[in-house]
């Protein structure tokens, strides 16, 4: 019984953080809860395969960027295939992240150690801004970057959509947020 209480305890808290997260209200959300369960890929990206989760990956010396290939057309993934998000309440250009408090217990930053980090593939231009903690997080366009807690493995794209505020990149740097056309 106690199992059952403490399990769906963390599914109302996980609940309330997206909720908090993909809201219109602009407001921080106050619920704090690490995934507990990985969920099943709506879509797959294709990169080489590796290992490691958007945990291990999220600081490097050398951030690498690349593209993969998703149901949502190419996207922009970490060097280990993990796919990378924007926040439509970030500001281009701001320097800071909208994404603060728990919010960044389901959305972590990408960041690195590195002043220039570094893409294949990827045609926006890749920059740093300094969060809260003092570290770099890494921008495409002006745009802070981040990974979804329950993307647990190269090729999630779980993150896409959610709370109408959270959209995978393309090359380019631009939002992806819609499915590309199918046929003519």
């Amino acid at each position: 019984m106690k199992q059952h209480l403490g399990a769906g305890l963390a599914i109302l808290a996980l609940a309330a953080a997206l909720t908090g997260c993909g809201s219109n209200a602009g407001t921080t959300p106050s619920a704090t809860a690490p995934a507990t369960t990985g969920a099943s890929s709506s879509g797959a990206v294709s990169t080489a395969p590796s290992s490691g989760s958007a945990q291990s990956s999220k600081a490097s010396a050398a951030v690498e960027l690349k593209t993969g290939s998703s149901p949502e057309g190419s996207i922009v993934v970490d060097a280990k295939g993990m796919s990378l998000y924007f926040f439509t309440k970030d500001t281009k250009d701001s320097g800071s992240s909208a994404c603060t408090g728990s919010c960044l217990v389901q959305w972590p930053p990408l960041t690195t150690t590195s002043g220039a980090p570094t893409a294949e593939g990827v045609t926006g231009k890749l920059g740093t801004i300094t969060t809260p903690d003092g570290k770099k997080q890494v921008t495409l366009n002006g745009m802070p970057l981040y990974y979804f807690a329950k993307d647990t493995k190269p090729g999630d794209v779980l993150g896409q959509g959610v709370g109408g505020v959270w959209y995978l990149s393309d090359p380019s740097g631009a939002m992806v947020k819609a499915a590309p056309a199918q046929g003519y």
